[in-house]
């Protein structure tokens, strides 16, 4: 084991990659402050928060000095990755995000978790295929550019700053975990 040298890491990669989950168990590891973008972002009732309230937002979170974020809101890119020291992009196979989404969807409806503010999501939205309120329709719509997208921002000047961390399936990342110890 290693000690992990990073106090501001960013988890990154599709809708149900598990980056709330990892960033989650990761901050819990280094004694962080768990920041989920989808909840600065989302009001009641799945309305968004205007952009500039989205953008203070995350400005404050991230004001401390030890932190975990997990999101990819491209709108405040350049807030969390300007501050942060790491990036960890959860790069996993379409049909086991596919899977994780449908049975977490699944899960949500039936259960009626609460999520961001409040908000419950309906299995039957999900379903419209067609819809932009569809997470399966996201999944169709960002997979394949994120794999292309992310190693050319992380190749750009303003962010050769930032560390990388790969992981290209979920037993990769709980390795990877488990091998993470406090700084």
């Amino acid at each position: 084991m290693n000690t992990f040298p990073y106090k501001r890491i960013v988890v990154i990669g599709t809708t149900s990659s598990g980056k709330s989950t990892l960033a989650r168990a990761l901050a819990d590891k280094i004694h962080a402050r768990f920041i989920e973008l989808d909840a600065l972002h989302w009001e009641p009732n799945w309305v968004e928060a205007p952009l500039t309230v989205f953008r203070e937002r995350v400005e404050t979170a991230t004001s401390s000095e030890v932190w975990v974020v997990a999101g990819n809101y491209h709108v405040v890119r350049d807030i969390v990755w300007r501050k942060a020291q790491a990036v960890v992009w959860l790069d996993y196979p379409f049909h086991v995000v596919f899977w994780r989404l449908l049975t977490r969807t699944f899960r949500r409806a039936v259960t009626k978790e609460k999520l961001f503010s409040g908000n419950v999501e309906s299995f039957w939205t999900h379903l419209k295929l067609w819809s932009d309120e569809s997470l399966f329709h996201w999944l169709f719509k960002t997979y394949w550019r994120r794999k292309r997208e992310t190693p050319m921002l992380l190749s750009i000047p303003e962010h050769r700053h930032l560390a990388a961390v790969h992981l290209k399936h979920p037993n990769e990342a709980e390795e990877w975990l488990a091998g993470v110890t406090a700084f």
